[in-house]
């Protein structure tokens, strides 16, 4: 299989939804996904404008996420908030589901709500990442999602905001992020078309390698530069067109 640079950047979404994160160091990233050619730069709402400003020119879109990061707005301000960010410059939305509809197994609600703004973010051009956050929930639960993302036919599940923490035993705070054994129960569950958006855990080339070998097609990533120059470290160059990286050990 012969892989050329473009195909390891286009696959991820740089993250810059750090809560403490400043205009300035917002605009360093997204200079930084410019630079680098990535798939989007994935930002708040607010920073929309200032992205688009930033990417302008290059084929590099701007992602925004909504109800983000614990899913708990109405489905009205969801949709809002949808279609707002698709219509302020935005064409990728990556959505967070309300956990506790999930957990509850009020599953109307949550399908409601999810064909709901699929249908509003696909009526301005844009398309869905529905964001799971699979730290809270079970093998049941993260089946019965994908049915309904297939159902509804989003573009994309994800496993992980990122800021799922869950309390430890210990008192601490952690989460898992993209798990191997999830993205295989995503991928056997979810339709043919329903891609895969991996987050949270994946920082290096290999761990790149490895989930695009589990059926893996976007990841959500803060280690951009570290996993991108490794990739032009292997390739020998930076170009797109490079011979190819096999995963290790092919």
């Amino acid at each position: 299989m012969v892989w050329t640079y473009r195909d390891f950047a286009k696959m991820i979404d740089h993250s810059l939804l750090h809560p403490t994160m400043t205009d300035v160091e917002i605009a360093d990233g997204c200079d930084l996904a410019r630079r680098y050619d990535v798939a989007t730069a994935c930002v708040k709402p607010y920073s929309i404008a200032q992205a688009g400003e930033i990417l302008a020119g290059s084929d590099v879109l701007v992602c925004a996420v909504i109800g983000f990061p614990h899913g708990n707005s109405t489905t009205a301000i969801k949709v809002a908030e949808a279609r707002a960010a698709v219509t302020a410059g935005a064409p990728e939305i990556d959505m967070v589901v309300n956990v506790g509809k999930v957990l509850g197994g009020n599953w109307p609600y949550v399908a409601d709500e999810i064909r709901a703004i699929n249908e509003a973010v696909v009526a301005e051009g844009g398309l869905l990442k529905v964001i799971f956050e699979n730290d809270y929930l079970g093998d049941a639960e993260i089946v019965r999602l994908c049915e309904i993302c297939s159902e509804v036919e989003v573009a994309y599940v994800k496993t992980s905001t990122g800021y799922g923490f869950v309390k430890q035993s210990n008192g601490m705070y952690s989460y898992q992020g993209a798990t191997e054994h999830h993205l295989r129960l995503m991928r056997a569950y979810c339709a043919d078309t329903v891609r895969i958006k991996a987050a949270g855990g994946v920082r290096t080339l290999d761990d790149l390698i490895k989930v695009k070998g589990l059926g893996v097609s976007r990841i959500g990533a803060t280690a951009t530069q570290t996993m991108l120059e490794e990739a032009k470290r292997r390739l020998g160059l930076a170009p797109d067109g490079a011979p190819a990286v096999p995963p290790p050990g092919y």
